[in-house]
């Protein structure tokens, strides 16, 4: 292992950029330390984030299938959102699974939080783990929202992935800590072409 250390980068001047539905630009004037010459960096601050494993008595579990604007498409997902000012994660999770699906429950786990993408996000996305859902209401969505509430199995979630319909990075980081979604993995080779996962022929 090298001994040399990466020096954080000094950060100069700090200027406000245009204001946008989900995050507040910010342009950083920093200074790399390997050489000390200055660049302009763009940081997107937003609120943190949560993303919900819901899973049911029966060991199904929750997706939400919408139409995502960044990609043109229906996607599948995990119930998920933003935390609101002055609320905690938690609470967050148990309002957005309410909202956005109108399962609920008294059994909540914390999976710990990663950075959606530290290149020029400044938030963290938390990870729960919600057990025994039932659905107790009705959604309560947004108008920007239409949301598809569907429960799957473990086996049906893994023919998603491996079929390339289920590719939402975070929500596959909050199912890996739950669930072990690549035990079959040796059987299927990746087409880079395609995108999607196609059973080994012997």
């Amino acid at each position: 292992m090298s001994k040399q250390k990466i020096q954080p980068w000094k950060v100069v001047k700090s200027e406000k950029g245009p204001g946008l539905q989900l995050f507040k630009v910010r342009f950083d004037h920093v200074q790399n330390p390997r050489n000390k010459k200055e660049m302009r960096r763009v940081i997107l601050e937003t609120e943190e984030w949560i993303n919900i494993v819901a899973v049911t008595p029966e060991k199904k579990i929750v997706v939400v299938r919408q139409f995502r604007f960044g990609n043109g498409k229906i996607t599948t997902e995990i119930c998920g959102g933003t935390v609101e000012p002055n609320e905690s994660p938690k609470d967050a999770a148990i309002r957005e699974l309410k909202e956005e699906t109108g399962y609920t429950t008294d059994k909540w786990t914390y999976l710990g939080a990663v950075e959606p993408n530290p290149a020029f996000q400044d938030n963290f996305c938390h990870l729960w783990l919600a057990e025994d859902v039932r659905r107790t209401h009705d959604q309560s969505l947004d108008d920007g929202e239409d949301i598809l509430v569907e429960t799957i199995t473990l086996n049906e979630l893994k023919e998603e992935i491996k079929n390339g319909t289920f590719t939402h990075a975070l929500a596959l980081c909050a199912l890996s800590r739950v669930f072990d979604l690549w035990s079959s993995i040796e059987e299927y080779k990746f087409s880079l072409e395609t995108g999607t996962f196609t059973k080994r022929t012997k």
